[in-house]
This record gives structure tokens, C-alpha cells and sequence, in this order.
């Protein structure tokens, strides 16, 4: 299940950059970050990968989508300057972040590598 970010919930779930400034993940999963826009092309490509992922991996990792229009804050805060950008929130390291609409097979593999530490099954 996707679930929008405000920019309290994103405070509360993923990140209190109020407060901290060193990087510092509040989430119990590894998450997913869809930055997008209702008038971006590729976003809606990507959207229903996403919902499909969602379920996949349900209980595994979130996935959470942040409207950059009506959350310029957090777009800014994430220097997002292309959209569709989606940031990969591995439990205990660093987040990275992807800029484009990436096909399904990719997003699966940075979920298994990034997210979860699964070696490459190729």
C-alpha cells in the first residue's frame, strides 16, 4: 500500500531534518520515495510499478510518494530539481537517490541490492 508524505508524516516516518542534521532514517522498513508531480508524464508510468512493488514486497519495505507541488518544502530540502525522482532508504546506511522513470526491473533490483543486501541473482 503507497502511502502520500506530508511533510509531518515525513518528519515522523522517514527523516526529522528539523532536528537533526546528520542523516537519520525513523522507519521500521527500508522505504522507497516516489518525488513526483500530477502533471509529470513519467511519473504516471511509474506509479502503477510502485503500487505493484508495494504489494510485493508489503511487510518488507514502504513505499511512500511525496507530491512535490504541494510539498515544495521537502522537494527543496531534497534538492529534487527533475522529476520522477524516487530515493532508496536502505534501513542502516545512506539514502540514494535515482532521477528518472525506471523500469520495473531496475526498481526491483535497487529494492534487492539497496534495501534489502540481496546479492545480484544474475
Amino acid at each position: 500500500m503507497l502511502e502520500h508524505l506530508t511533510k509531518q508524516t515525513f518528519l515522523n516516518k522517514v527523516f526529522d531534518y528539523e532536528k537533526n542534521k546528520e542523516w537519520n532514517f525513523n522507519g521500521e522498513l527500508p522505504a522507497i520515495i516516489d518525488f513526483y508531480a500530477d502533471w509529470c508524464g513519467p511519473c504516471k508510468m511509474v506509479a502503477p510499478i510502485l503500487e505493484d512493488l508495494a504489494s510485493e514486497y508489503e511487510g518488507k519495505i514502504n513505499i511512500y510518494k511525496v507530491d512535490t507541488e504541494a510539498e515544495q518544502e521537502l522537494a527543496s530540502v531534497f534538492g529534487i530539481r527533475s522529476i520522477p525522482s524516487i530515493l532508496f532508504i536502505p534501513k542502516s546506511d545512506k539514502p540514494q537517490m535515482a532521477q528518472g522513470a525506471l523500469p520495473k526491473d531496475a526498481l526491483k533490483d535497487a529494492i534487492e541490492r539497496v534495501l534489502l543486501g540481496v546479492e545480484s541473482v544474475n
